[in-house]
């Protein structure tokens, strides 16, 4: 027997799955459409893309300088350019591709995705940046000019 107030079908189990999978679709379709643009226009050419203002104000490479070139390289299959282009990018590209196949597959679970990094993780981050930005612009890091 069923309570009065309790809720019964498809409510009871969450939001159908097509509701579900919406955040994700459409997360996935601006990080494609991003990855279609950045293919077609080729950040090699000058005037297509703003120069990055770190660089262009210190001549310093940030973490992401050579990133949009790391992503063209990327999408038209030549992964050791896009290494050589921005290594800290590929891992990323990766690393997304990891977190929104979890996410999806929370979703059509019906469990949300919960991050909550721990502030030591954030740390860890933030140190793999900043080494990572220390080595490519000493003059020993040269393998990581983009």
């Amino acid at each position: 027997m069923v309570a009065p107030n309790a809720t019964v079908g498809p409510a009871a189990i969450g939001p159908p799955l097509r509701r579900r999978l919406a955040v994700p679709a459409g997360v996935l379709a601006a990080v494609a459409g991003a990855f279609v643009y950045v293919g077609a226009v080729d950040p090699n050419e000058p005037g297509h893309y703003p120069v990055c203002p770190l660089y262009r104000l210190t001549g310093l490479y940030c973490p992401g300088c050579g990133g949009l070139r790391s992503a063209h390289a990327f999408v038209h299959g030549d992964l050791l350019a896009a290494l050589r282009d921005n290594a800290l990018g590929v891992a990323a590209y990766l690393g997304f591709a990891v977190l929104w196949t979890v996410w999806v597959v929370r979703a059509v679970r019906g469990r949300p995705l919960r991050l909550d990094p721990r502030p030591a993780h954030l740390w860890a981050i933030g140190a793999l940046l900043l080494v990572f930005t220390a080595v490519r612009n000493l003059p020993s890091g040269g393998w990581l000019h983009p």
